[in-house]
């Protein structure tokens, strides 16, 4: 189907694959750049990795900031014009920040090309509203744990692709990545039909997609903001991974570039495979509710474990504990989505989103400054550790599931009736 597809007509059944082909490509490019960004850094900054981990996380708040403000407009026009032209747009705009960064000979020029990043963003919560739009509420679990399955694909291959480049030159993943990202923007503007229909759309309100008035209208409805709470906590604890992993890898298991690489892919195998056989059945079986707390609790011993991990042999046997803890957010988004109108699907996506993006405005510096101040304390120092980040993580998890089950008591009869019948139209 090409760009002339009517946008009313409704997508067929190839609709959400191709939604998941294109999020496995755009995680493949992110992927890709993973392993060498450590390397990157300290090739700009001359800098060890104990101290340029520190930019590492200024960078990621950088993105955060734009992507906070940016975020629920996007979300808001999608559900205005329909989630095909955003997701194109966040596509390319990926690709020319990978550019930027790939050709950055300065710290200055990194920033710049990760603000311009961050302003277009949406790949990932316009594809939720998309899966939205084109499932049914009982369904959902399952497409949304697809959806995780599909990052999970991309982890295995991005990162052992940037690895295995990076040890070539720490440049060359970033132009590779973009090079993917074209790609994956070619597929979207002659593949990717639209899912929102004409009757389904709505006005857009600049004072519901800024990021204050999208948590302000989710809010008003206590049992969708309670779980956006939980998510906020949990997405703040969850920044310890794409923030500080690599450098975490390199300090304190002595990884090069190819060696992070393995350890993405071996996370992203064990997400993509309880996400593809676990993750659905067990929303299913148990209800969102019980698969939630589930994935809270999995999430919070699984970065305890970590924080004990010596070794790089421990390391990995955690990585496979923390995978079940993949159904979280999967099951979280099924209980949000059964709750929230067709015709909002975007609006809330971008009002998560936004809770995500505010969090990651100071989590991954927080996590990287825990990083380096346990890990640059003088030898011999009873604290001096590579893995105070992940107990730190762990412990913000185990915050996150209060508010988890303040919603769950609010919302346990509201989700049955929701599960069984169709959203009402928002007002």
């Amino acid at each position: 189907m090409t760009e002339t597809a009517s946008p009313s007509d409704k997508p067929g059944k190839n609709a959400f694959f191709f939604v998941v082909v294109a999020v496995i490509l755009n995680m493949v490019s992110f992927g890709i750049i993973m392993p060498v960004m450590p390397a990157l850094l300290e090739d700009i900054t001359g800098l060890a990795a104990e101290q340029s981990v520190s930019y590492g996380g200024w960078l990621a708040m950088t993105f955060a900031v734009a992507n906070f403000f940016a975020m629920p407009i996007l979300g808001g026009l999608s559900d205005r014009y329909g989630r095909r032209p955003v997701l194109l747009a966040s596509i390319a705009m990926l690709g020319v920040d990978l550019l930027i960064m790939g050709l950055a000979p300065t710290l200055a020029v990194l920033f710049i090309g990760r603000f311009l990043g961050g302003m277009f963003s949406a790949t990932y919560s316009v594809a939720n509203a998309y899966i939205a739009d084109v499932t049914e509420p009982e369904d959902r679990g399952r497409a949304f744990g697809m959806m995780g399955a599909a990052f999970g694909i991309g982890f295995i291959l991005g990162p052992v692709f940037g690895g295995f480049l990076g040890e070539i030159n720490p440049r060359l993943p970033f132009f590779v990545a973009a090079g993917i990202a074209g790609i994956n923007f070619l597929y979207g503007w002659f593949i990717l039909p639209e899912s929102l229909k004409e009757e389904d759309r709505r006005e857009f309100s600049l004072a519901r997609a800024n990021p204050f008035g999208a948590m302000v209208h989710f809010s008003k409805v206590p049992r969708v903001a309670w779980f956006i709470v939980a998510i906020g906590l949990f997405q703040i604890a969850h920044a310890v991974y794409p923030s500080t992993w690599n450098f975490h890898g390199e300090i304190r298991y002595d990884w090069s570039e190819f060696e992070i690489g393995l350890s993405l892919a071996a996370v992203g195998i064990g997400s993509a495979v309880s996400q593809a056989l676990l993750t659905g059945y067990l929303i299913k079986r148990f209800g969102p509710m019980r698969a939630g707390l589930f994935g809270l609790v999995a999430n919070a011993i699984a970065l305890f474990l970590f924080f004990l991990a010596g070794a790089p042999w421990m390391a990995y046997a955690v990585i496979f504990v923390s995978a079940i803890g993949g159904v979280a957010m999967p099951a979280i988004n099924t209980i949000t989505s059964t709750l929230t109108p067709r015709n909002a699907q975007g609006e809330l996506q971008g009002a998560q989103a936004s809770m995500m993006a505010f969090t990651l405005i100071f989590s991954p510096v927080l996590m990287t400054q825990t990083l380096q101040y346990f890990a640059t304390l003088p030898d011999g120092h009873a604290f001096k550790t590579g893995g105070a980040a992940f107990l730190l993580a762990a412990i913000i998890t185990g915050l996150a599931i209060i508010p988890f089950l303040i919603g769950a008591g609010i919302n346990r009869r509201a989700i049955a009736e929701a599960a069984s019948a169709e959203p009402t139209p928002a007002e």
